[in-house]
């Protein structure tokens, strides 16, 4: 197998690819020849050594993939050889094989792009354990998405939507709002020509938004809260802006708002059924055309780490994938 592989950890483009013999699945473990590997911010913090979790060196890169199951683990029910799925494994799906734990595989609908289905379990999963089991939110509620062009803000504009909320889309540039008009936002608001909250109090008559979703942070994370409605639900999933917002916390107390953390990762370990359920939903939205993961550019393994350094400049919208 040819794997992008971290020996140190540095800037992305110190990874190299290397052939290593494919290994055998473990007892409780699939291979899957890799088709696609969703790439994510989380990817590149961790070959930086900036992550909350630092694998031992060496190792691969890449939390999600999608292909075909080569080869079955002893002890391994309901997956087959042959059979379609996507799976997350936190690391090593910048490769040509991956080796996951059978509870981290989700079989794929027939007819589902390996492509598209290589974006689904980290974005869409963070963003359907965020709308639904963090923040609650209800259709007639007003949500507003914060980098709505990146890959997790374009799925939280389509599963908004699906769950019937009136969606804003915040972004830094036009081509990035026309994006987010496409995929379904009710309203826009571009960060540089106009002051967040009074923008937001206008297109909310003063009354506020009901669920902030921010994988951005930085500069932006106070303005939008003090824009959030009576019983707010702030709903905290990365930051990708730079740098960790301090709120100050006299605000969810006057606002009686929730901040509340969205660990997709860590909820998936410890309630699998509840995340099945989360993603068995989500693949009949993407079926029905309910939603329509946008993936905009896909690179081959040589080229993971131009992947990542564009993640890492926001040259990206949607979603991107590496196809070993």
């Amino acid at each position: 197998m040819r794997a992008l592989t971290c020996t140190a950890f540095d800037q992305p483009e110190t990874l190299t690819v290397l052939d290593t013999p494919t290994p055998a699945p473990a007892p409780g473990e699939v291979t899957i020849e890799v088709h696609a590997a969703g790439v994510n911010y989380p990817d590149a913090l961790m070959v930086m050594g900036q992550y909350q979790v630092r694998p031992p060196l060496p190792f691969t890169p890449g939390a999600e993939a999608a292909g075909i199951i080569t080869a079955v683990g002893e002890g391994v029910r309901g997956l087959s050889v042959g059979q379609r799925v996507a799976a997350f494994t936190g690391t090593g799906a910048f490769a040509t094989h991956l080796n996951a734990p059978a509870a981290a595989v989700m079989p794929l609908p027939d007819g589902m792009d390996l492509g598209v289905a290589a974006t689904l379990p980290l974005a869409y999963g963070t963003v359907m354990h965020a709308l639904i089991d963090r923040g609650q939110v209800r259709a007639g509620e007003t949500l507003l998405v914060l980098g709505a062009a990146g890959g997790v803000g374009l799925a939280a504009i389509m599963i908004g939507k699906a769950l019937g909320a009136r969606v804003i889309a915040a972004a830094s540039t036009d081509e990035k709002l026309e994006l987010a008009r496409q995929h379904g936002a009710d309203e826009v608001i571009k960060y540089e020509q106009a002051d967040l909250k009074d923008a937001l109090k206008a297109l909310t008559g003063k009354q506020g938004v009901d669920v902030i979703l921010d994988p951005v942070g930085d500069r932006w994370a106070e303005s939008a809260f003090r824009s959030i409605a009576w019983g707010g639900r702030y709903l905290v999933i990365g930051f990708a802006g730079g740098e960790i917002p301090r709120l100050p916390l006299n605000l969810p107390l006057l606002k009686g708002a929730s901040v509340v953390g969205v660990f997709w990762g860590e909820f998936a370990r410890r309630d699998p059924a509840g995340n099945a359920r989360n993603l068995a939903r989500l693949a009949g939205w993407v079926m029905d055309g309910t939603v329509r993961p946008l993936v905009s550019e896909r690179y081959a393994l040589e080229d993971g780490p131009r992947a990542m350094r564009d993640l890492l400049e926001r040259r990206v919208t949607g979603k991107v994938i590496i196809t070993p």
